[in-house]
């Protein structure tokens, strides 16, 4: 092949492959998403991630897994929503949790939990408690089970507090502790036992 021949050739197949190039350029154009697409969609119940869960969480592992298994909170708990299984450290946070929350400082879960708390500060805000918090401060939106610690707080309530201040909005169940408040009854205040019914 002459040279010329194999110049006019290479020619014809670079200026063959730049015009599919553009031509493919043309074709695929993508709009922007709209910003309804973006907004987040409010799921009733729990959030569904579409990736399998972890069995071991520690540092930031990613925020799109949930955790089915054991998560290290040291120093600070990662960013799943779902957590099943033992959470273990010093500061632990979730939205949904069924398992064992044992964090020296502070246990947190915005909704549903389901299990046990230990720590110094337990809080379950949703009304979904349904198990056992021990520690010095212990609160939850409504609970059914058992708050034992120096102060414990609750909306509605179905079970036993031990402390040595116990307070609900509405109880079923007793209060055992210095200083005993039901909102929500004919007696309101009574010192070491109070049974709301």
């Amino acid at each position: 092949m002459r040279k010329s021949n194999f110049k006019a050739l290479f020619a014809s197949v670079v200026s063959t492959a730049a015009l599919f190039t553009s031509f493919a350029q043309e074709m695929t154009v993508v709009e922007p998403p709209k910003l309804d697409d973006l907004a987040p969609v409010r799921e009733e119940g729990r959030r569904q991630n579409n990736v399998w869960p972890a069995f071991f969480a520690v540092c930031e592992y990613p925020a799109a897994s949930d955790v089915a298994g054991l998560r290290l909170t040291i120093p600070f708990s990662t960013r799943q929503e779902n957590v099943t299984g033992i959470d273990l450290g010093l500061w632990g946070r979730s939205m949904y949790f069924e398992g064992f929350m044992i964090n020296v400082i502070r246990n947190d879960v915005k909704d549903d939990m389901s299990g046990i708390q230990i720590g110094l500060y337990n809080s379950a805000g949703g009304c979904g408690l349904v198990g056992l918090q021990v520690g010095l401060w212990n609160e939850s939106g409504c609970f059914r089970g058992v708050q034992a610690g120096l102060v414990n707080t609750s909306g509605e309530s179905r079970g036993l507090q031990v402390g040595l201040i116990n307070r609900s909005e509405t109880l079923y169940g007793y209060q055992v502790g210095l200083v005993n408040i039901i909102r929500d009854a004919e007696l309101k205040f009574c010192p070491v036992i109070n049974i709301g019914f």
